[in-house]
């Protein structure tokens, strides 16, 4: 399976295609070029050296006589690079006799062409061939060197091709980065060609959507700061209201509309990743006792803490509005079921885990994807009488990414489960 998986990476890579390509085109123009010069040279052979060949090897077997003389073709063979043999009734000569096995197998006769063999008017048979072979040992060396040479090429091409895509690899690093918010790198431009004009734009667009993303974020600090002192005032004028059910809803908008600003600073602020973070040594189970104290008291929540936690650096801040956004959600959508909210702490793998699950109605799978998502609401499931815009989760995601951790969802049957691992 890793096999099938990296066989096709590879040949989905844009490297690899184009050195392919260019073997593809040398072979093809090379064979091209093969056949086209064997067609010709085929139509001067026969055309022209066919018929002088035919003359001399006349000359040749004229020049051994009828009947064959021996001494003759064995002088023929010494003077020229040519090998005889004489089959017949009465002379029987050959040449080069180790010569009629070659790689194991017997020469026959009809391997011969018909234009090097002769018959004398006395019955006798003329075979005349190449007297050395050794020269085919020349052929079998530079085909190897050929093939060398090609390999050579191939590497050198695809070192070329790697050189000259190397710009995409920057721009694909680059979009990885711009897509995670982060645009104090920019593509370097390697240099001034349609590439390094690609380069050039795609930086450009991403400065252009961190100015946007600049501009919306300045927009929403400076209207939540705003709500923050008319939403105070009008929360010490409901303090003066009479008690009774009317006040009691208006505290609870009132603190609400509190958190949801909250919520919004602090995922704005969170853009900008660890560095958001004020770290400090923080017990994950001090920090649940703390929330849930203050907050959660009078709430059906079942903890299962593990003890002996060790320490971790994490935002202590962060941390207890990323439980109270977990806790308030699990009660706010299971709280009416007939099993208590379930909350619990551990460490896996040498990471701290922690667990919030509630047993209400859970989600359907198609939506699972998408919690975490800004001012998503899987409606289907949760009805806006639930509460919430959609920020809560969208901001414990983002706290658990700046602390370089990890949030999941997954249906648990019932309820809904949420897991958050961070770094110990």
């Amino acid at each position: 399976m890793r096999a099938a998986t990296r066989l096709r990476a590879l040949l989905a890579s844009l490297r690899i295609r184009l050195v392919l390509l260019f073997v593809l085109m040398a072979l093809a123009t090379t064979a091209i070029f093969v056949a086209g010069m064997q067609r010709a040279l085929s139509a001067g052979w026969d055309a022209l050296l066919r018929p002088i060949v035919v003359d001399y090897v006349d000359r040749l077997a004229a020049e051994i006589g009828t009947p064959p003389d021996p001494a003759r073709a064995r002088a023929l063979a010494e003077r020229l690079p040519l090998s005889v043999r004489i089959e017949g009734p009465v002379t029987q000569f050959d040449s080069h006799p180790r010569q009629r096995h070659w790689h194991g197998h017997e020469t026959a006769d009809d391997e011969n062409p018909r234009l090097l063999r002769r018959e004398t008017a006395d019955g006798h048979r003329i075979v005349f061939g190449l007297g050395d072979r050794d020269w085919a040992d020349g052929p079998r060396g530079i085909g190897w060197l050929t093939l060398g040479g090609l390999l050579l090429l191939t590497a050198l091409a695809y070192g070329l091709v790697r050189h000259l895509v190397r710009p995409l690899d920057d721009v694909r690093a680059g979009a990885q980065r711009f897509g995670q918010g982060l645009f104090d790198h920019p593509i370097p431009v390697r240099r001034q060609d349609e590439l390094g004009e690609l380069a050039t734009q795609v930086n450009a667009m991403a400065q252009d959507i961190r100015a946007m993303l600049d501009a919306k974020r300045e927009l929403l600090l400076a209207v939540s700061h705003e709500l923050r002192s008319p939403l105070t005032r009008a929360r010490l004028n409901a303090e003066l209201v009479d008690g009774g059910p009317a006040r009691e809803a208006l505290l609870s908008d009132l603190e609400d509309m509190g958190d949801l600003i909250t919520d919004l600073l602090e995922s704005e602020r969170l853009a900008q990743g660890h560095r958001a973070l004020q770290r400090e040594p923080c017990s994950l189970n001090t920090l649940v006792h703390d929330v849930v104290e203050e907050r959660f008291s009078s709430a059906r929540l079942q903890m299962q803490l593990e003890p002996d936690l060790p320490k971790a650096p994490l935002d202590p801040v962060r941390l207890r509005l990323l439980l109270r956004n977990l806790i308030d959600n699990a009660l706010r959508h299971g709280g009416a079921a007939a099993t208590a909210t379930h909350l619990s702490t551990a460490r896996v793998d040498g990471r701290l885990r922690l667990v919030v699950r509630d047993f209400g109605p859970g989600i359907e799978e198609a939506q699972l994807g998408r919690l975490g998502e800004a001012f998503h609401r899987p409606d289907a499931a949760r009805q806006r009488s639930t509460g919430g815009v959609g920020l809560g989760l969208y901001l414990c995601r983002a706290i658990a990414r700046a602390h370089g951790g990890e949030l999941r969802f997954r249906n648990a049957g019932p309820g809904l489960e949420v897991t958050l691992d961070l770094p110990s």
